[in-house]
């Protein structure tokens, strides 16, 4: 039927849009406290970004992606991720050039096909943060923080942040080669999808969420015994810049991420309140990106975070988000002359900063005040004949039921008080 939402697809009624405001607002916050700027990238850009970005043996590449051949004859995708799209804004604006470290943050819609299940959407929308132009592990440790401080800012209890290091392409050669060797004798015991990844990407069979070939992989060689001097040294500086901050940590071997460009530092934010897929946050570094996608060699590291997924686990941990404040004023009038003054009242008053109704239904003046309590308004002004020629308005405070009297030449001014 035309009247439903796609398969995958959510809608953000009225009643439920200011949880997804109030995470946004907090999200902004705590990012602009760090230092952190807004970007904006296009819904929709030239395939061949996250071909060369993501990589064509990645998931998304090969399965996932919403991609069309436009007007033009163009291949377009629409966004299935975020970085790969800031990469290319900052190539394209040289922003590489100005100085650095380049410090960024995205608030944007993705897609990707896949089976919907909960949390996990066809369109689903994501927080993000990046650091460009430094190879310190300071920033590492920095994007980590502004996630576990968000995560702890929402109320979000029983997360394990846990972190390793994916190597950089020459010891993940090494590593690569072992474990195809490892997992030869086991390959026709591996699901299909592993199956596929022994060719293309072995170190994603790591990440099986299989218990058969978990069981298979239980004892692999693990990344981080191939790392070389330098990836072992960053590894251990992350450590170190974690105590330093105070951010607990476990070390768990098998993160892997699921796209080509990371590098060096992986890290998961896990909970147990939202059942067996328990990632909140997920990122690391990606020191090649830009470069690959046609920019000067520039260091990164990020993560990107699922509002969905935040909103799902804050409710499982029991918070409450605030709802905002109702109608500040309500007008209730009768009579065409009544309602003409209530107009012009109306207007003056929000053009004040107040939150006013009236009645557009043609309600009688027992329903407006119905109407009143259920727009949760604060106040509600009475507007008559007899009121206009005395000169003097009624204003009912609706939670005591309280009456009083104020002149119309002061209505304004107290109203905004």
């Amino acid at each position: 039927m035309l009247t439903n939402a796609p398969k995958g697809t959510k809608d953000a009624m009225p009643d439920q849009v200011y949880k997804w405001q109030y995470i946004e607002e907090k999200f902004a916050a705590i990012c602009r406290r760090y230092g952190f700027k807004e970007i904006r990238t296009p819904i929709f850009e030239h395939t061949e970004l996250f071909q060369r970005g993501v990589g064509d043996t990645t998931d998304i590449v090969q399965k996932e992606m919403y991609t069309f051949k436009d007007f033009g004859n163009r291949s377009i995708t629409l966004r299935p991720e975020g970085t790969s799209p800031v990469c290319r804004a900052l190539c394209e604006h040289k922003t590489y050039a100005d100085p650095q470290p380049t410090k960024v943050y995205y608030n944007i819609p993705c897609c990707r096909y896949e089976k919907p299940q909960s949390g996990r959407l066809r369109e689903f929308h994501q927080f993000g943060v990046e650091t460009f132009g430094t190879m310190n592990m300071m920033a590492d440790a920095e994007i980590i923080a502004i996630g576990y401080d968000f995560i702890n800012e929402m109320g979000i209890t029983d997360v394990e942040l846990q972190i390793n290091s994916v190597g950089c392409p020459e010891c993940r050669g090494k590593h690569r080669d072992a474990l195809r060797k490892f997992l030869e004798p086991k390959y026709d015991e591996l699901c299909p999808t592993c199956q596929e990844r022994f060719h293309t990407n072995p170190m994603r069979i790591l990440d099986c969420k299989s218990p058969i070939d978990q069981e298979l992989v239980k004892d692999a060689p693990m990344m981080l015994d191939y790392l070389c001097d330098d990836c072992r040294q960053a590894f251990e500086e992350l450590k170190a810049n974690l105590d330093a901050f105070g951010i607990k940590y476990v070390v768990n071997p098998k993160i892997v991420r699921g796209l080509d460009y990371y590098t060096k530092t992986a890290f998961e934010f896990v909970t147990t309140k939202i059942g067996a897929q328990g990632t909140v946050c997920g990122g690391g570094r990606y020191d090649g990106l830009i470069e690959e996608i046609g920019g000067p060699s520039t260091p990164g590291v990020g993560w990107g975070m699922g509002k969905e997924r935040i909103l799902m686990t804050m409710e499982a941990c029991g918070v409450e988000i605030p709802e905002p404040a109702g109608t500040d004023v309500f007008i209730a009038f009768m009579g065409d002359k009544a309602k003409a003054f209530a107009l012009k009242l109306m207007h003056d008053l929000r053009l004040k900063g107040v939150a006013v109704q009236m009645d557009v239904m043609g309600r009688n003046f027992k329903n407006q005040f119905k109407f009143a309590n259920r727009a949760g308004a604060a106040k509600t002004v009475i507007i008559g004949e007899s009121e206009l020629e005395s000169g003097m308005l009624q204003i009912k405070d609706m939670e005591s039921g309280e009456q009083t009297e104020i002149a119309i030449d002061n209505i304004i001014d107290e109203l905004t008080k």
